[in-house]
């Protein structure tokens, strides 16, 4: 009995109607048209960790960052916990079958304020980050109230004293309640870090963002 086969173009259709993310991680021609792939990917993630929130109200940084590798990890990228890059990073994400290699590193902090924020941000830049790697994450665990206030009020501390060599202010990212961070890196090249906030308040369980 011979098996019909179809043709490449039959294929390609099949991963774009089942598997968008997947398709779009694969073929991005440019760092831009990555960053835009991972971006919907990184969304969807945030998103699972708010909607169930209360179920990982009990979860340290360690914890909540194992909910969101186990939600970035789709075909195309490989992301890991606690990989060595000049220490132990939370989050090494390599996309697959990718040439040039495309890699991002990435910190996870729960938001205790702007001195913590930039302990998380020194880490990143200032011990794993060599310089080969794309735009590098700093995901922030907002469980008080007041995500969008705790968040501005973060970009004006980043923005009034410049930290870690940032060049200029912050500015918007496409997801909500983010931004980026631009910095001298001693590579000689300026780095791009985004800022993503994932809200994960329950009320009665914290206070006011400051």
């Amino acid at each position: 009995m011979r098996i019909r086969t179809g043709t490449l173009e039959d294929l390609t259709e099949r991963i774009k109607r089942k598997a968008p993310e997947y398709f779009d991680l694969l073929t991005a021609a440019t760092d831009k048209d990555f960053q835009a792939a991972f971006n919907a990917v990184l969304q969807c993630a945030v998103a699972h960790l708010e909607k169930n929130k209360v179920n990982f109200s009990s979860l340290d940084e360690v914890g909540l960052t194992a909910v969101l590798v186990g939600n970035l990890s789709i075909p195309g990228l490989t992301v890991t916990q606690e990989t060595h890059s000049n220490g132990h990073v939370d989050l090494t994400i390599e996309a697959d079958h990718c040439m040039p290699a495309r890699t991002k590193l990435g910190e996870a902090k729960i938001y205790r304020g702007y001195k913590y924020h930039v302990e998380g941000l020194e880490q990143l830049l200032g011990r794993y980050t060599t310089g080969r790697e794309g735009p590098g994450l700093l995901i922030v665990y907002v469980k008080k109230l007041g995500i969008a206030d705790g968040i501005k009020t973060l970009r004006a501390g980043l923005d009034k004293k410049l930290p870690l060599s940032q060049k200029g202010p912050t500015q918007d990212y496409p997801l909500k309640w983010s931004f980026f961070s631009m910095h001298s890196h001693s590579c000689g090249d300026d780095l791009e870090v985004d800022h993503i906030g994932c809200n994960l308040y329950i009320d009665g369980l914290g206070g006011k963002t400051k």
